[in-house]
């Protein structure tokens, strides 16, 4: 087979383009801040958040059961309100903290210009294409609210399909809008069960880990080709595979 180099890059979105983590951490001391302006006792809030952040941690969404993630989600601010002090809230209280949490973490979120600049660098020389886990409403929130859709040949949500990564189909799938086979791209990510293990899987030419917290790699888990602290470290692995 004849090695043509890399064609194409695969990212993934959250932890790896934008710190979504971080933002999380700004919405969570937003909802405190609006809790210690009601009837919750203080020493309570701490858990409530604790509590929300575990549920959706372990969440599962299914659309088909006329829900939307707005609704699930709001949901676990009512349970988590519930089981901390033992009685039934307000749900007005659990919207406010969910909408709060919500519309905070979008206004944070963003694409750095260092992120910026280097995207518009690969757009020079590869295709681009942005893939992400999750249910379409939020993912497609998070894409819009960051203004990332200009860099990108293909977007492709999880939730617009029947599997995530790493199942096979959806990197079947981002090959085929690309117009690439396999061992034309490189998969980007900061996941080792999802993007570096679907890249694997998918039989991509390199994997690269975003390891951002120095965390070393658990003997269960695969072991990716490349692994750096930063997407903005990228450019020295297409040295390396060019």
């Amino acid at each position: 087979m004849e090695n043509r180099g890399v064609l194409a890059i695969i990212f993934d979105l959250d932890n790896t383009l934008i710190d979504t983590a971080g933002a999380g951490r700004v919405a969570i001391q937003k909802v405190c801040d609006l809790l210690k302006s009601t009837s919750v006792q203080e020493d309570h809030i701490r858990h409530i958040c604790e509590r929300f952040l575990k549920k959706l941690l372990h969440e599962q969404f299914d659309p088909s059961k006329g829900r939307t993630i707005d609704d699930v989600r709001i949901h676990h601010w009512y349970e988590a309100l519930q089981e901390t002090q033992g009685t039934d809230p307000d749900p007005d209280l659990a919207s406010r903290c969910y909408y709060t949490w919500k519309n905070t973490r979008l206004q944070v979120l963003n694409l750095s210009p260092k992120v910026q600049s280097l995207l518009k660098e690969l757009q020079k020389n590869y295709k681009l294409l942005l893939l992400t886990n999750g249910d379409t409403q939020t993912q497609w929130e998070k894409i819009k609210a960051v203004g990332c859709e200009d860099f990108f040949s293909a977007l492709v949500v999880s939730g617009d399909h029947p599997e995530e990564k790493p199942a096979l189909s959806i990197f079947t799938y981002c090959f085929e809008s690309l117009g690439v086979q396999p061992q034309d791209c490189i998969m980007v990510g900061d996941s080792l069960s999802t993007d570096i293990q679907g890249g694997i899987n998918a039989g991509v030419k390199a994997t690269v880990w975003i390891n951002s917290g120095s965390k070393c790699i658990p003997q269960s888990h695969v072991t990716p080709d490349y692994t750096i602290p930063s997407v903005l470290n990228l450019m020295d692995v297409l040295a390396k595979l060019s």
